[in-house]
């Protein structure tokens, strides 16, 4: 007795978007600068001094990066030598931000999230993928229930094979 099988991928035919965060991950080099480093002896920001490190900074080091400001020294500098850096970098980088480089990719993803058209997801099933190769911060997560809640029919969160539900509309 021979039957024929139809192998059916019926993941695929209910219509279910997956969705990865990480597509949504800025592409590009990531570099920090410690204020330490434009310090006299690690220690005392003097006017002159930065200014002439600041000036003599290669900017193309720096081209099309996106790039976080951080001071490793524990010394208290005036905000206006963070303008003075911004000033000097903002037309060659991508994005300055002052933080850590976890900060920085926070703020990427917050921009990305908010930036993203999700019209294509208006009245559908979503899941959201659960796991990846890269670090995805968590507060990425919660701005994109932001904007899908009003958006999708449901929205389901893991891999297709053990979703766990978040929403129906």
């Amino acid at each position: 007795m021979s039957e024929e099988f139809e192998i059916r991928n019926k993941i695929a035919e209910s219509g279910l978007i997956n969705f990865d965060l990480t597509d949504l991950l800025p592409k590009g080099v990531r570099k920090g600068i410690d204020l330490k480093d434009f310090l006299f002896m690690e220690m005392v920001l003097k006017e002159k001094d930065f200014r002439e490190k600041v000036a003599s900074l290669d900017v193309e080091e720096y081209r099309d990066a996106y790039v976080y400001i951080y001071n490793s020294a524990d010394v208290i500098v005036p905000l206006w030598s963070y303008f003075l850096l911004t000033a000097k970098l903002t037309d060659v980088t991508k994005k300055i931000i002052f933080g850590t480089r976890e900060d920085l990719e926070v703020i990427l993803m917050h921009d990305a999230v908010k930036n993203h058209d999700f019209e294509e997801m208006r009245g559908k099933r979503v899941l959201v993928k659960g796991c990846s190769d890269k670090e995805i911060p968590e507060n990425a997560y919660i701005e994109l229930v932001e904007q899908l809640r009003p958006l999708v029919k449901s929205l389901m969160f893991g891999e297709a094979c053990s979703m766990v539900p978040i929403l129906k509309n």
